[in-house]
């Protein structure tokens, strides 16, 4: 007999448990939904006959309960959060069970249709954090049994059993389901939960978003191409589409149809006089939802809680964007960095940019924004993202650069106490000077760095750079006679020009083959500022000489040495030992001393001009 009762509980409980599961098919609206409210903390407490335990409002203890959105503030081993895989969030129902397992909720559900099959679900989780090690083993799994009822409480309609639900390391919604249906002249039926378990270490459980609503035959919708959506282009429209319903018979023997339209996919209305298992649509110009209501008996069709519905059928129609909106004409100075211009369109649209109104050359795509190389026109097009649809009208943008001045920076020179004036070298704009001064030119008086803006009419500017410094003095110190050549030594480094004439200058210090004579050396900065000059004579004195009577060389003499009225020379050797004297005109020496050849060696030539320096020149005798 023991073992027999044994197998009978076996039975039993398998049973209730394998009645367990969702519709199949299509469903209708819920016609009861609990969600214990969507706010946060603590909510209202159950209306009085729902359970027999007690109302807190914090972490129940056992046989207690709270209606809340967080849970595991005191109680440290359960989970410290609910996770958002349910359907409604927010507060839920959280039970601690009670030491005796047993019914711990009751509600009776109204507003049922008759002969209409229905599903009952709802979302269990085991609040028991198992990684607190809190409770041996994982803790006391949830186990809870449904009982749908009567309206009269006497009749068990359906029941099942979740079985075990183990505790977890993480949060876990889990949902459960079954189904039944009501029978003639039955509105209202009863609902109840029991825990299956004893209470003790673990045994605790939230409940959420409890729901009936009627269940039927799985119903699709496919076109005439046995689509069950259509995406078509806007420049392809009108369209008419014949839709066809197709229901299982998993649950109604003899369905009847109602279709419906809405333009959202949430309201629906009713298309009149549609309600067969085809449909033609009238030419479609805009996106549409079309599902079929489908019921058992046609008088349930004009309720939702007491038919099911098909997933939606969605027509949904591309429409063309409009053209992109400018963000406005873009100019820029071309001494400037050349910004973007830019387009708005809508945030499921994306730009190309071209160089013609229609066709040309494809510059950027992708982008609302684009950089321009050069002036001109750029026209944005629209496109929706993801679809190969027309593309909007184009958008002109034009991009504008001003042009500015050519200037080139000047380093100028200044005279010492005079002024000089700076000019921009340009007229027909504006001027703004680093002293304040608005002309084109303006005088200064010391060096320095200065600068004027020149600002066209279109207010890009450009600037331009002078640096002034003082002229340097010209001043020579001295005249140098080299052979034939003369060389012109300043006093001080400058920028000068050099002159024998006083007419022509050259840049040069040195003049070549200048025969013998006197001269006046000139210098000027080259400002013009100052000209300084330098009387001199310049006598042609031989290197060496080579008395050989080859006709080359042969005597030393000086070349100019006539022009001056009052001249002597004096010739020496390395000791000081005058060797010959005499005045300057005629003056030869053959390289004889009293009738005798003097050795090779290096000689000096002494030559005093009355009105100049004394000039010491070396020369050598070769033989």
């Amino acid at each position: 007999m023991r073992i027999l009762l044994l197998v009978l509980v076996f039975f039993t409980v398998a049973s209730g448990y394998s009645q367990l599961g969702f519709c199949s098919g299509s469903k209708g609206d819920p016609i009861f939904h609990e969600d214990f409210g969507n706010g946060s903390g603590t909510g209202d407490p159950l209306a009085a006959g729902i359970t027999n335990y007690d109302f807190v409002r914090q972490d129940p203890q056992d046989g207690q309960y709270t209606i809340s959105s967080t849970i595991g503030n005191f109680i440290t081993s359960w989970h410290s959060y609910f996770p958002n895989t349910n359907i409604s969030g927010g507060r839920a129902l959280i039970v601690n069970a009670d030491f005796t397992a047993g019914r711990f909720y009751r509600k009776e559900i109204s507003g049922l249709c008759e002969n209409t099959t229905y599903e009952f679900s709802a979302f269990l989780m085991n609040v028991y954090d198992r990684s607190s090690n809190i409770c041996p083993n994982g803790g006391i799994p949830n186990n809870v049994r449904f009982e749908i009822w009567d309206e009269t409480d006497s009749i068990l309609i359906k029941s099942g059993d979740t079985g075990d639900i183990a505790s977890t390391s993480s949060p876990e919604w889990e949902q459960f389901a079954l189904t039944f249906r009501s029978e003639p002249g039955q509105g209202s039926v009863i609902l109840k939960m029991f825990n299956n378990g004893e209470g003790g270490c673990g045994n605790d459980l939230a409940i959420d978003d409890i729901m009936f609503r009627s269940c039927g035959d799985l119903t699709t919708i496919n076109s005439e191409d046995n689509e069950t959506g259509l995406t078509i282009c806007e420049e392809n429209t009108p369209v008419s589409l014949k839709l066809e319903a197709k229901s299982d018979g998993s649950v109604y023997d003899q369905p009847f149809f109602q279709w419906q339209i809405s333009v959202n996919g949430e309201n629906w209305g009713n298309i009149p006089g549609a309600n067969s298992a085809t449909y033609q649509t009238s030419l479609l110009t805009d996106s549409y939802f079309f599902r079929v209501k489908v019921a058992e008996d046609a008088n349930n069709l004009n309720n939702n809680f007491c038919s099911s519905a098909s997933e939606a059928f969605a027509v949904k129609v591309i429409k063309t964007p409009a053209p992109p909106s400018s963000n406005g004409d873009v100019q820029v100075c071309e001494n400037e960095l050349a910004p973007a211009i830019r387009v708005t369109v809508a945030e499921d649209e994306s730009v190309s940019w071209y160089d013609a109104k229609t066709g040309g050359n494809l510059l950027a795509e992708n982008t609302d924004t684009f950089y321009p190389t050069e002036e001109g026109i750029y026209y944005a097009e629209a496109t929706k993202e993801g679809y190969e649809c027309a593309s909007s009208k184009r958008t002109p943008v034009k991009f504008t650069v001003f042009t500015v001045p050519d200037v080139q920076d000047e380093n100028l020179e200044i005279c010492p106490d005079s002024n000089l004036r700076l000019d921009a070298g340009l007229i027909d704009y504006d001027f703004v000077w680093s002293n304040g001064e608005t002309g084109s030119t303006i005088l200064v008086n010391s060096p320095g760095n200065y600068s004027v803006d020149i600002i066209t009419e279109e207010g890009c500017s450009v600037t331009k750079s002078f640096s002034v410094s003082a002229v340097a003095n010209a001043q020579i110190q001295e005249v140098v006679s080299l052979a034939n050549n003369v060389r012109i030594i300043p006093a001080n480094d400058g920028n000068f020009q050099y002159s024998i004439d006083g007419i022509n200058y050259q840049s040069s210090q040195t003049f070549n083959s200048v025969p013998g004579g006197v001269y006046t050396a000139y210098i000027k900065d080259s400002a013009g500022c100052n000209i300084d000059t330098l009387d001199f004579a310049h006598i042609v004195v031989p290197k060496m000489i080579s008395p050989n009577g080859d006709g080359y060389n042969d005597i030393f003499e000086l070349k100019g040495v006539g022009f001056f009225d009052s001249s002597e020379i004096l010739i020496f050797d390395r000791y000081g030992k005058v060797l010959k004297s005499g005045t300057g005109a005629g003056f030869q020496w053959n390289g004889k001393f009293n009738g005798t050849d003097l050795p090779a060696d290096d000689y000096w030539c002494l030559i005093k001009i009355s009105g100049f320096p004394d000039q010491t020149i070396h020369f050598s005798l070769i033989r």
